[in-house]
């Protein structure tokens, strides 16, 4: 086991509610050339390990649980299975799971291996599927029922030599289930390297094609560190992060930061979202801390939360930033604030209200430790509002290796010492740190700077809005003008009158120039992850034909006025 891992790993535990400790007395372990965390850490520490390691509800009540040492043993043999079949260390492998054991086993079987796994979600299909074998350059996939049709309708020439692999077998795939009869021992054919690729992330694709994250045998599992933090956990927690797999904030919250701690990967799989049985389920076993994106909390908030007494330690938010209300809901129906956190698929938890912190309504938190990090202006000056940049200067390890595709795009994030986020924030005396937008995303209305969440946080404070995205709207006049589209909570109609209503409510809330001046009832374009896509509502304005209204649920602040 690596001992500066273990010694990193405990400092940050022992120091959970004292931030400037953990700040002061933290550094990233030095890990040597030979490094496999499921061989050096994960290993050792499962054997004769019989708490639980993972477990998953299903909605019909059955239960599928793993130790520990059952997770160790049945990822070896899982291993062993992937080698017959041709595995071998720097291979692709693209895993294609939803929450199901198999997730768990292959991720660890393919680090010890020395795969190069690349996470997709099983709602790939078509030419985003298609994507990740070209990029990819996978040679096996392992996936379930869900998926295998969209692998199999791919052009033969994408899939021509790759090893198939589901769960539950298949015309022309090899049966997961085969490696239940192999040996429970393994040896790697030859080591891993610390700076060999183990991740290879295809990012959400906000605002362009998702570029292909690198991540090594150091990065996420050693600087998952800094997440197990941010979350607050401790050995024995049962934890639960409601996220879909195939996206890095699942690596993040279900699998390194909480192995990490030797937590309980909690998850219940259901079908729709219903928030009495969510909040029921965290009762009945036992979930102590909690990480859901900002769309579940609104969901939940719509449930008395003060008559259900549930036993929870942590909540956290994350995917994208949390509007002040519903934190103050949540606070005054169980008294705990939900902690606002920071990262991205580059990099681990950057940023963070972490437990037994003063936390600044609004705030993404402080640096979390083993980062330190800069707001850049254009001019790569600090400035007190600017990109959310790292050094790179002080050894962190966490950050990625770069894209794996793209020389060109990973000089230009990482240049002059620091890696650019592309979002941008300001910060107070006291060094939180509070989002404004990607930096894409802001823009001037009548000369005047408009950050899109603050408004966004705004409207979802009144009661019809249940989602909004604020973008620019060219204008004759302003030039461009803060407009909202807004998806209404039940019971609320796409109305002349809701929209004046939510209009005269903003301008209750926020100065004359940052007025939203018109207002759409619609759809809001999402990536395949649930990310708002703003740059198509941005294409949509660019491309309207004249200032009148551009759709029946458009309305015009100016002649709801008159």
């Amino acid at each position: 086991m690596s001992d500066t891992f273990l010694a990193a790993r405990d400092f940050l535990l022992e120091n959970r509610t004292d931030y400037d400790a953990a700040i002061a007395g933290f550094a990233w372990p030095e890990i040597g050339d030979a490094f496999n965390w499921v061989n050096d850490y994960f290993d050792p520490m499962s054997s004769g390990n019989n708490s639980r390691a993972l477990h998953l509800l299903e909605e019909d009540g059955s239960a599928s649980i793993l130790t520990y040492a059952e997770l160790a043993d049945r990822s070896r043999q899982v291993a062993n299975f992937l080698v017959q079949h041709g595995a071998e260390r720097g291979d692709r492998i693209l895993l294609m799971l939803g929450n199901e054991t198999a997730l768990w086993e292959t991720m660890l079987a393919a680090t010890r291996i020395g795969l190069v796994v690349i996470p997709a979600t099983t709602l790939l299909a078509g030419p985003d599927l298609a994507d990740r074998f070209e990029r990819g350059g996978a040679s096996m996939v392992v996936t379930n029922a869900t998926a295998q049709p969209n692998v199999d309708g791919l052009d033969a020439a994408l899939t021509d030599g790759v090893v198939r692999i589901a769960v539950g077998g298949g015309a022309g795939w090899l049966d997961y289930a085969d490696s239940h009869v192999t040996a429970t021992n393994f040896t790697a054919a030859e080591p891993t390297r610390a700076a060999d690729p183990l991740l290879e992330y295809f990012t959400s694709g906000t605002t362009s094609k998702p570029k292909l994250v690198r991540h090594s045998h150091v990065s996420y599992p050693v600087g998952h560190l800094s997440t197990m933090y941010w979350l607050g956990l401790q050995p024995g927690d049962v934890h639960w992060t409601i996220s879909s797999p195939g996206w890095a904030k699942h690596a993040w919250s279900c699998f390194f930061a909480p192995f990490n701690a030797q937590a309980c990967v909690f998850i219940y799989n259901y079908e729709r979202f219903d928030a009495p049985t969510v909040l029921n389920v965290l009762i009945d076993n036992g979930v102590n801390t909690l990480c859901a994106p900002p769309t579940v909390w609104r969901f939940l908030i719509q449930a008395d939360l003060s008559s259900y007494q549930v036993a929870l330690r942590e909540l956290i938010s994350a995917g994208e930033p949390l509007n002040p209300e519903v934190i103050a809901q949540v606070e005054a129906a169980w008294g705990i604030q939900i902690r606002d956190g920071y990262g991205q698929t580059e990099t681990t938890a950057q940023i963070g209200n972490t437990p037994g912190s003063r936390l600044v309504p609004g705030s993404m938190g402080r640096p979390l430790p083993g980062y330190s990090i800069s707001l850049l202006d254009p001019d790569d000056e600090s400035a007190e509002e600017g990109e959310i940049s790292i050094d790179l200067g002080v050894g962190n390890i966490a950050v990625m290796d770069g894209y794996a595709d793209d020389p060109d795009k990973t000089s230009e994030v990482m240049r002059n010492g620091h890696y650019r986020t592309g979002d941008v924030a300001m910060r107070d005396a006291d060094g939180y740190i509070t989002y404004v937008g990607r930096a894409d995303d802001v823009f001037k209305a009548s000369g005047y700077r408009i950050s899109p969440f603050e408004l966004e946080s705004v409207l979802i404070e009144h009661p019809a809005v249940a989602e909004a995205a604020v973008v620019p709207s060219p204008d004759e006049l302003r030039g461009f003008v803060p407009k909202a589209y807004v998806i209404l909570t039940e019971g609320h109609e796409p109305t002349a009158e809701t929209a004046a209503e939510i209009l005269g409510f903003m301008r209750e809330q926020v100065s004359g120039y940052k007025l939203i001046r018109r207002i759409e009832f619609a759809d809001l374009p999402k990536t395949i992850s649930g990310k708002i896509r703003r740059v198509d509502l941005r294409g949509m304005e660019n491309s309207r034909d004249g200032e009148g209204p551009r759709s029946d649920t458009e309305f015009i602040e100016r002649n709801l006025r008159s």
